[in-house]
């Protein structure tokens, strides 16, 4: 079982950075998949970006390329997303989300593959 909490939800004005974190307890070793999705009002969760542990493979969504960046702290167990030049479509609830054991890395791409889920962070992006 693990427990996902994010924070550091804000307002942050266009052109901005910020970093959302999410602190992962329990069970933590097998952990294959980590990601970053968000929901924004009136469109579906979409996956912003996640990493591969076992080979350290990153995906990012097409809009966010260049600009967002997935890190984490192994020895905290903290997951991060470095989100620079902030546009106001990026304003969304975000979540982060781990999954135990999978094969590829393709597989942290969807969101099915997710067992394990924070409860959402606000950052809102205006002008």
């Amino acid at each position: 079982q693990l427990q996902l909490l994010e924070s550091g939800g804000g307002s942050v004005q266009v052109g901005g950075s910020w970093r959302p974190s999410c602190a992962i307890a329990g069970h933590t070793v097998n952990i294959n998949c980590m990601g970053w999705f968000r929901l924004a009002p009136w469109k579906e969760r979409e996956g912003v970006a996640s990493i591969y542990t076992p080979s350290n493979s990153t995906y990012y969504l097409n809009s966010v390329k260049g600009r967002f960046t997935i890190s984490q702290d192994n020895a905290k167990n903290i997951m991060y997303l470095r989100m620079d030049s902030l546009k106001p479509e990026d304003t969304a609830t975000y979540y982060c989300a781990a999954s135990g054991p999978r094969g590829v890395a393709a597989e942290c791409v969807t969101e099915n593959t997710y067992n394990y889920w924070g409860q959402g962070t606000q950052v809102t992006v205006s002008s």
